[in-house]
């Protein structure tokens, strides 16, 4: 809803009766008047936020767009979770290298395995078969002769099935941990989209609060030659 108030300071009518000017020409000197006036506009109100600097903000740090918008109380949760995600990857980060530096050493000790040069797959390997015969007698069976490991450079023999075993245990409890590094990073990237979204709701609000507050003040000054000059200020405001 708009509320105008016009206060005009204009001694037109006393000055068309001193001359004794009639209306018509009274008209006339009005209409110059308006025509001549020069306006001074001013909006005190505040800048609007920009939606794209939310996105920019809260994809760099969750909560930080929400923290623009001036409506961090729910940004906060953002960025906490934020932290909480930050540290689980460090956490199954560490866990997961941990276990993979024993399963390695357990490989070497008790399963007689060289370990370099050896890939992923071959540690996944070892841990399903006792030794590299039954290994290669299993993929020539298959006929997946590509897969055959040299016995040279790929040697590995378990002393029992449970030895084999125990280094599976250790290789799996490895291969969870950065599992779950994946599903941590998904969910700070969800979280940053999460906040971005937030943000950009918050910024709109934000702006839309502006506009239904803000307020102008218009001043203008009327000059004619055969009459006095005039002062007009002008007010509008919304709620």
């Amino acid at each position: 809803m708009k509320k105008f108030l016009l206060i005009s300071f204009i001694p037109v009518l006393f000055f068309a009766q001193t001359h004794n000017k009639s209306i018509t020409e009274l008209k006339q000197q009005i209409d110059i008047e308006i025509e001549s006036t020069h306006s001074m506009q001013l909006k005190p109100s505040p800048d609007k936020k920009k939606p794209g600097l939310a996105i920019i903000y809260s994809l760099i740090l969750p909560g930080m767009g929400e923290l623009y918008a001036n409506a961090y109380d729910s940004g906060l949760y953002f960025t906490i979770a934020d932290g909480v995600f930050w540290s689980a990857v460090a956490g199954f980060n560490i866990y997961g290298a941990w276990k993979e530096d024993n399963y390695r050493s357990f490989a070497e000790s008790r399963g007689s395995v060289y370990l370099d040069g050896k890939d992923e797959k071959y540690f996944a390997d070892i841990g399903n078969y006792v030794d590299i015969y039954q290994y290669n007698r299993t993929q020539e069976l298959n006929r997946n002769f590509n897969a055959i490991y040299d016995e040279t450079t790929h040697f590995w023999q378990w002393e029992s099935n449970s030895q084999r075993s125990e280094y599976r245990q250790m290789w799996t409890s490895s291969e969870n941990a950065y599992n779950n590094v994946r599903f941590a990073v998904g969910a700070l990237i969800l979280n940053r989209l999460a906040s971005a979204i937030n943000a950009v709701r918050l910024v709109s609000a934000y702006n839309q609060r502006i506009e239904d507050n803000s307020w102008n003040v218009s001043v203008g000054m009327t000059s004619n030659p055969n009459l006095p000059p005039s002062l007009n200020l002008n007010f509008v405001t919304k709620f």
